[in-house]
């Protein structure tokens, strides 16, 4: 099934962040460049000027971020994502939260407060299957 996958990556940048840092991490960790995101700006609760990072990657081009993704997981983060399977699955897409402080920093951690949101879909076309199917792609980076 990681032939028909579908990656969708939004990132919420402060006023107080630099955005040339996220780029960066994404180019070096990840592979994936300026030109594969589109940004929206908009204003926050305080009219503070927020940029909404959108990316939206298919075919061979998610199946090498995925690749890449995976190889720099530990086998224990790749463990918890794979337990965690039907608590963060819903309607074919598993939802992961990556901290954006700690990707800045060069490493992978899972966080839930300032994170980069990663929709990973794939077409599971019988939800029994959703723990299989998302195990087979998870289990490629071991």
């Amino acid at each position: 099934m990681i032939d028909k996958i579908r990656v969708t990556i939004d990132v919420i940048i402060h006023a107080t962040e630099d955005i040339s840092k996220i780029y960066q991490s994404f180019k070096e960790l990840l592979n994936l460049k300026e030109e594969n995101f589109t940004t929206h700006e908009t204003t926050g609760h305080y009219d503070n000027p927020i940029i909404l990072l959108n990316a939206k990657i298919v075919k061979k081009e998610a199946q090498n971020f995925m690749k890449k993704l995976l190889g720099l997981l530990s086998i224990e983060q790749i463990n918890e994502l794979i337990e965690e399977i039907e608590e963060r699955t819903v309607n074919s897409r598993f939802h992961m939260r990556l901290g954006k402080q700690e990707l800045v920093k060069g490493n992978l951690a899972f966080l839930e407060k300032d994170t980069i949101k990663i929709k990973i879909y794939t077409p599971i076309y019988n939800k029994k299957n959703t723990v299989k199917i998302f195990t087979e792609i998870f289990e490629i980076a071991k």
